[in-house]
């Protein structure tokens, strides 16, 4: 008997022992899991390892069901603004869409609206620009980059050194005629040198709305505001204007018409990259040689290829996109659809829920480091959009609601 009672007592303190061992091993791969989720995510925002205390600070956050608030610690990380954000701005500054570009007055206006929670919208709109604080950088000018070159050269990260400015106080224009980042020296050195204008308006609703001009083609929109130098016949075939030139100018050429004030000026030969260049702008009371207006002359070359054509009188927009197959770009009803210059034209494409959808795309391909690819992906697109417009588009709301769903990608 009491044999068996000291056999049954031997088997009743092994289960015991193993079932303590069991819940030690079941918690220790639920820590391993969370600790590695925090770590991938620490990864992926700031793009560095996070130290052994931020770790265990995300890994607390997650395990007790806050991801949004690890990913606002790694966020506090320098790197997230001196290589993540600088890298996630830096191809929209240029036409190769290159990320090899220095620091321009473009990228860090982009980072300093991130870090500040700033109504993202006004990329495309305010009279802001950010610029380094700190001693012995050079000013900010109008013709040169080494403002910005020397600031990401040096020791201070971009995420102490910027300072909110308004634009128009260092770049010369007129308020009303500052557009975010379309008037900065970058973007005019890239999207307003040579050519017609045309290339600011296809970059911006590249980068800013997520689509290409093939994108937003279509052939039912009256042709009336489509400039001279667009041949009604290419090729001698006026068929290919009709179903396809008419089918991207038609919407393009009213909205380009918002620039029709603004050149960059320089050497061709002598400084073919436009590396010592400045933005124009034709302010009131000024009258361009080849025009007999404020009109930037280019609006007006290659005027013989179809003299018929439009011919630009001043920098009035409309959004002819409105009606037809665009109107599911989410235009704001509350904005009239038209207006005169960069600014409210910039807000027209700000205000939209296309451009609320393609920051949001941006962000989840940058954390996630892959597009959405089913249901489940496309839901939470759906559900950080509302997110993003309910915080009043800041931008870390994105990053921090893509970390938490990707953490265990």
């Amino acid at each position: 008997m009491s044999i068996s009672n000291k056999s049954k007592s031997g088997r009743t303190g092994t289960r015991l022992v193993s079932a303590a061992l069991i819940s030690l091993m079941v918690s220790s791969t639920v820590s391993a899991g969370v600790r590695e989720q925090a770590k991938r995510m620490h990864d992926r925002i700031a793009g560095v390892p996070p130290s052994a205390a931020v770790l265990d600070d995300m890994a607390a956050d997650i395990a007790a069901g806050f991801p949004n608030q690890a990913a606002y610690t790694a966020m506090e990380n320098p790197a997230f603004y001196d290589v993540t954000l600088k890298n996630f701005a830096a191809p929209w500054t240029n036409e190769a869409q290159s990320v090899f570009v220095d620091l321009n007055d473009y990228s860090a206006t982009v980072i300093g609206l991130i870090r500040d929670d700033i109504d993202f919208r006004k990329v495309l709109y305010g009279d802001v620009i950010y610029t380094g604080n700190t001693s012995g950088l050079p000013a900010y000018a109008a013709d040169n980059n080494a403002h910005y070159e020397a600031l990401e050269a040096g020791t201070e990260s971009l995420q102490t050194a910027l300072v909110s400015r308004s634009q128009s106080s260092v770049n010369g224009l007129p308020s009303d005629a500052t557009a975010g980042v379309m008037t900065t020296r970058a973007a005019a050195q890239a999207f307003f040198s040579g050519g017609t204008n045309r290339a600011m308006l296809r970059f911006t609703l590249m980068n800013h709305l997520c689509r290409d001009l093939e994108q937003v083609a279509d052939t039912t929109r009256p042709p009336d505001r489509i400039r001279q130098d667009v041949s009604r016949s290419p090729g001698g075939d006026s068929r290919v204007f009709l179903n396809n030139c008419v089918s991207c100018h038609s919407g393009m050429d009213p909205l380009a018409q918002a620039f029709a004030y603004y050149e960059f000026e320089y050497d061709m030969n002598a400084d073919p990259d436009g590396l010592v260049g400045r933005m124009i702008y034709n302010t009131v009371g000024m009258t361009d040689p080849d025009t007999g207006t404020r009109v930037q002359g280019k609006y007006h070359i290659n005027s013989t290829n179809f003299e018929y054509g439009y011919v630009t009188p001043d920098d009035r927009w409309d959004n002819y996109w409105r009606v037809g197959q665009n109107s599911t770009l989410g235009w704001d009803p509350a904005l009239p659809g038209s207006g005169s210059g960069a600014k409210s034209m910039g807000q027209e494409l700000a205000h939209s829920e296309a451009f609320a959808q393609c920051q949001v795309q941006k962000v989840f391909r940058n954390v996630c480091l892959r597009d959405p690819v089913d249901a489940a992906d496309r839901a939470q697109i759906d559900t950080m959009t509302a997110l993003f417009e309910a915080s009043v588009y800041q931008m870390k709301v994105v990053f921090a609601e893509s970390a938490a769903y990707c953490m265990g990608d």
